[in-house]
């Protein structure tokens, strides 16, 4: 039987990514992101429910932030595609933690943000690099023109409009 393990976020960042590099070159980005629900409850208040997801990457896309090719910061929209992975370390108390993490494969921000006034094409729809297509814009209500009125035909017509 076939299986997937894909997810697709959109919300918030609650931080600055922050980029570590080892020492055969590969780098890792990490980032928390922030999904809010917002739902009625039974009494008809509003009420938001919001989850926090922690993002990793590695490669292309850890790059391109660490070298200011894609500048995220705190508070900016996202759109995230990859996949959950659950692991298990031993902290430095000797304690057991489990954490689950994204593992992102396409991250690209949303319009906007301070990012998009600065520069427009600052932003990606894939982890490669690839600039983001200009949104559509809505064209401009404008006012109907008046029809114009055809002049009417002077007293001494006599239906002939036949030009032969």
């Amino acid at each position: 039987m076939a299986s997937l393990n894909k997810v697709i976020l959109i919300g918030n960042l609650g931080k600055d990514p922050e980029v570590i590099s080892f020492d055969n070159g590969t780098k890792k980005m990490t980032v928390s992101l922030a999904t809010t629900e917002r739902y009625r409850d039974r009494d008809g208040n509003w009420q938001e429910q919001t989850e926090w997801h922690n993002l990793v990457s590695w490669g292309v896309l850890a790059q391109d932030i660490a070298d200011k090719r894609r500048n995220y910061v705190k508070g900016d929209q996202m759109y995230v595609e990859g996949r959950i992975k659950s692991r298990q370390y031993v902290d430095n108390q000797n304690v057991t933690r489990h954490i689950t993490e994204i593992v992102v494969d396409k991250m690209m921000s949303l319009g906007g943000n301070r990012q998009q006034q600065q520069n427009p094409n600052a932003s990606y729809n894939s982890y490669a690099g690839q600039p983001q297509q200009p949104q559509y814009q809505q064209p401009q209500y404008q006012q109907p023109q008046q029809p114009v009125e055809a002049p009417m035909p002077s007293q001494d017509y006599n239906g002939d409009d036949l030009p032969f």
